[in-house]
């Protein structure tokens, strides 16, 4: 894994080192496991590159430490449990978010919000499975549960699903179709993937920047098949997501005011 990563933003521990402990703790994580091929060293670096990637994350979000742990429900896997080929995953049946040692940076964004969209999913709609995702659901159920903030947050799904009128697929699920009609695979249109890498693009847009939170949203492979927003349909997302964690950061501030 690379030393260091680019990132500007503000100094969330004083110059002082992090441990994966000082993670647990600021976030409160159901747990933080670290797979025993992790050295030492690489620990040691890995435990401030992830407290700053997560306070980041927390900053451009304008939320508060249990935002970033979903209350305390969600677990931190790194260097463990992975997946041949994949860098990181989230796995809904434990809640547990995990980034491979040397192939998960940059993918921190993408699986949080995975988890967030499964989180949220019983908060948006009565009567979910295990499994389900507050964006799948989006697609299908017409019983949301009355709240402004659910308002909010069907406005992030649509501006993600559907174009501007509301009544037609967006660019991003077309180019995401294409795409895996040409790999022959159902993957990158799936709702949740097309939400996930869409919140990737609002967090690469947003004031702090750090590739070991997000990256490759605009210059990749991926980007040039449109996989990630481009253009008007970019800003319109982004202005849907931040109109809704602004609001939720709002509202966990007072709640815990």
């Amino acid at each position: 894994m690379p030393t260091t990563f680019y990132r500007r933003g503000p100094d969330h521990r004083a110059g002082a080192p992090a441990t994966f402990l000082d993670v647990r703790r600021r976030f409160n994580f159901r747990s933080v496991e670290i797979g025993r091929w992790v050295t030492e060293p690489e620990k040691q670096r890995s435990a401030g590159l992830f407290y700053d990637a997560l306070c980041d994350l927390m900053t451009n979000l304008g939320g508060t430490e249990p935002l970033i742990s979903l209350r305390g429900t969600l677990a931190l896997q790194y260097g463990i449990g992975g997946r041949p080929g994949v860098s990181a995953h989230y796995t809904p049946a434990t809640r547990s978010f995990a980034l491979a040692k040397n192939a998960g940076p940059g993918s921190i964004a993408h699986e949080w919000f995975h988890a967030f969209d499964h989180y949220i999913a019983d908060k948006l709609f009565p009567g979910v499975a295990k499994g389900d995702f507050g964006s799948r659901l989006w697609l299908t159920r017409e019983d949301p549960i009355s709240h402004p903030l659910n308002d909010r947050l069907q406005a992030c799904y649509r501006a993600v699903l559907l174009d501007a009128t509301g009544n037609q697929p967006s660019d991003l699920f077309r180019a995401s179709a294409s795409a895996d009609k040409a790999a022959g695979v159902h993957y990158y249109s799936q709702p949740e993937e097309l939400c996930a890498r869409a919140f990737e693009a609002f967090i690469q847009d947003a004031p702090c920047k750090n590739a070991f939170l997000v990256k490759g949203t605009k210059e990749t492979e991926e980007a040039r098949l449109g996989l990630y927003p481009q253009g008007e349909e970019r800003t319109r997302i982004n202005a849907a997501f931040q109109g809704y964690f602004q609001s939720l950061g709002t509202a966990l501030r007072r709640s815990e005011g």
